[in-house]
């Protein structure tokens, strides 16, 4: 079956970005782009009709993205939408029922692939139910899980829901992760074995700097995970009200330690950013989302492949380039949310992600204000160009500190 995909977005390169990312996963797609501000806003008649799925970006001259998005969802049976916007408006796009959302400047390609194939494998069970796509990843309301109370939804994608719950009895506050259905035998999404990867992935990692597992329990209907919840919210959120720099020092000799225990049973994170680090009640930190983690012999035969992993701001050069990655690249994604936190800003900074992915193969190491400069030399070994010039090891990012 020949997938059909159509782009919609005012800007240039970010068009071209996203054929990239669809024709690398799906080589035979027939894709089709559409810029709004050149050749004008779509018809009030446009139905989508002959596309399987519509990308939907945010730039569109004088219209808000979100408001062009509810006027698309609205047309009867129009393609699942998923939509690129800016951070903050993850709600409000799954109010206008986007079929799923990603920050603009901050998605990865093994996502981006896994969230299309979940989706147009869920249209093709939909139609043979003859229910709509967008019915189908809303349908059927909140799972009932064992001991467990779902209290408030923390975010949605085309297979999986996040929710914050507690345990019953008892009323301890957890995370359940769901898998909305479990796969029969002629499901071909591999949604279900990346679930299962996450748990197996982290289950038996013991640190206090990574998120504990709870269970695993699957069920006729959906699998799910139940792991702690952190409420202090997440390194994002932080980084908008300023880090001390003693503090700064703290997290990142704490997530380097963490990444020194999944680096020393073979895993990769390959996604390390702000929003996948949460806080502590006690002023702690925790890597999360290992669900697209990797053991390190399964990432080289995957980016032989030449496809891009990992968000441009936090992403290494070899990443960029489509080479290998390893631990190091692990390394450089912590060695730019240092510089952040030190600096709160990133330190390759550009209005494309093909312009940053530039900036992080070519551009030299930014200097720190000489209230700093004692932490120039570990970030320079953090983010050499050059796997071979970097630290070798998280372990050692302490000993530079």
């Amino acid at each position: 079956m020949t997938v059909r995909v159509m782009i919609i977005d005012g800007e240039a390169e970010f068009r071209s970005l996203l054929m990239h990312h669809v024709s690398t996963h799906w080589p035979d797609a027939t894709i089709s782009s559409y810029d709004p501000v050149s050749a004008g806003h779509l018809s009030d008649g446009f139905s989508g009709a002959g596309n399987d799925l519509v990308l939907l970006g945010d730039r569109h001259g004088d219209r808000e993205g979100l408001d062009v998005l509810n006027r698309l969802t609205k047309v009867p049976k129009f393609p699942a939408v998923v939509y690129f916007g800016k951070d903050g408006e993850r709600a409000a796009a799954e109010k206008a029922h986007a079929a799923t959302f990603f920050e603009r400047d901050e998605f990865r390609h093994e996502t981006l692939a896994a969230q299309l194939s979940d989706l147009l494998a869920l249209r093709e069970r939909m139609k043979r139910t003859g229910s709509s796509i967008i019915e189908g990843v809303r349908s059927g309301g909140e799972p009932a899980i064992k001991g467990c109370r779902l209290l408030d939804k923390l975010g949605v994608s085309a297979h999986s829901a996040v929710y914050l719950a507690e345990r019953q009895p008892g009323g301890q506050k957890i995370v359940v992760k769901v898998l909305h259905q479990v796969p029969d035998l002629d499901d071909t999404t591999g949604a279900f074995d990346r679930f299962l990867q996450e748990y197996e992935l982290i289950a038996g990692l013991e640190h206090p700097n990574i998120v504990k597992i709870h269970e695993l329990g699957v069920a006729d209907d959906h699998a799910h995970i139940t792991m702690e919840y952190l409420d202090g919210g997440d390194l994002k959120q932080r980084l908008r009200a300023g880090i001390p720099e003693q503090q700064a020092v703290a997290y990142v000799t704490e997530i380097a330690s963490a990444l020194a225990r999944i680096h020393g049973v073979g895993i990769l994170h390959r996604d390390l950013k702000p929003g996948n680090i949460m806080l502590r009640a006690d002023g702690g930190v925790a890597l999360i989302d290992f669900g697209l983690a990797k053991e390190m012999r399964l990432s080289l035969e995957i980016t032989a492949n030449g496809e891009i992993f990992g968000t441009p701001h936090y992403m290494s050069p070899e990443q960029g380039h489509a080479t290998a990655a390893d631990q190091r690249s692990d390394i450089y994604s912590l060695g730019v949310i240092f510089y952040e936190m030190l600096t709160g800003e990133k330190p390759f900074r550009a209005n494309t992600a093909l312009g940053i992915i530039y900036l992080h193969a070519n551009a030299p190491v930014p200097t720190l204000p000489a209230r700093l400069a004692r932490y120039q030399a570990v970030l320079d070994k953090m983010l050499a160009k050059r796997p071979e010039d970097r630290l070798q090891a998280a372990g050692d990012v302490a000993k530079w500190l």
